[in-house]
């Protein structure tokens, strides 16, 4: 098709990570939270924008940090063309909040990998986001609180493993490098194929079967999901419209890449007015009927119950 595809290696077996049949099937993601080396626990994902900040550009992180629900110290795509390694001490010095602050690597394939790897684990962060995966999580990040970034055809394929990995905390899918390996030239649909002619038009199907699949796998074994980026940071409503898909389908969080982005995904995230009176209605009915009950002529079973319960809890 004219475009080439970038070359990928596997990543070496480790054996981790694989289980038996049906492990945790139907299982609920009731919380999000990860183990500290002294065996506490607290929240992984603390609220639902999720903002990158290059990790050599350090006059910006304690702003990404005041602004965004969590920061993604970025090592990969966002360090640009300059010295990876002046990127790494950047976030060794970097003193934020490790509850609040997660690192994106390069990926396994890199020859930089285990120097990003070695230089975070000089630091208090433990939330690991490792990009370009394949069938196994790299021995190097063992210990951390592993964020899978799915966006090879192999960890599409190899969703199951690396889901159930004890490693791993959650699943993040991007959609662009994804449509590179697949051999594409664009992950959306465009003018010619009855998109808008002034915002992005919506991802290809194959792109949605990657997230979907993501979403479904991780949820089979209680991780969370992080949804992909919205590279254009002027559409808000197609931001909007992502987000609030995302929010409404049970992703934790949504990437972001420009701080403009923030506030359009908290809106996305928090449910709205009429909806939460709704779910609230339902939450009280629930108490006074043991089975199934009516509210507004319909029929509301423990699934909605369970659904109006996590709306409830969302809004605070």
């Amino acid at each position: 098709m004219g475009t080439e595809t970038p070359s990928l290696r596997v990543a070496g077996r480790n054996g981790a990570g694989t289980s038996g049949p049906g492990r945790a099937a139907g299982r609920e993601r009731t919380d999000m939270t990860g183990k500290n080396d002294d065996g506490t626990t607290d929240p992984v994902i603390t609220g639902p924008a999720l903002l990158f900040a290059p990790a050599t550009r350090p006059e910006r992180f304690a702003r990404a940090a005041e602004c965004s629900d969590m920061v993604i110290l970025d090592l990969e795509d966002g360090a640009g063309s300059v010295s990876r390694e002046e990127g790494r001490r950047n976030i060794v010095a970097s003193g934020l909040d490790p509850r609040r602050t997660m690192v994106r690597v390069c990926g396994p394939q890199d020859p930089g990998f285990a120097d990003d790897v070695s230089a975070i684990r000089e630091t208090g962060y433990r939330t690991v986001i490792v990009p370009k995966v394949t069938d196994r999580i790299p021995d190097e990040v063992r210990g951390f609180r592993v964020i899978a970034l799915i966006e090879t055809p192999q960890a599409v394929l190899g969703l199951g493993a690396l889901a159930a990995d004890p490693d791993v905390v959650g699943l993040y899918w991007g959609a662009e490098d994804l449509c590179a390996y697949l051999g594409g030239t664009h992950s959306r649909l465009q003018p010619d194929e009855g998109a808008p002619e002034d915002r992005p038009g919506r991802y290809r199907d194959i792109m949605l079967m990657a997230r979907s699949l993501m979403h479904m796998h991780a949820a089979a074994v209680g991780k969370f999901t992080v949804d992909a980026v919205h590279a254009d940071f002027t559409d808000d409503r197609g931001l909007y419209e992502e987000a609030a898909d995302a929010a409404r389908s049970g992703f934790a969080a949504t990437a972001c890449i420009h701080p403009r982005q923030i506030e359009v995904v908290r809106r996305a995230y928090t449910p709205e007015p009429g909806q939460l009176d709704r779910a609230r209605r339902i939450v009280e009915e629930a108490r006074r009927h043991p089975g199934a009950f009516k509210i507004d002529g319909e029929m509301i079973d423990a699934p909605l119950i369970a659904q109006a319960r996590r709306l409830v809890a969302r809004a605070g």
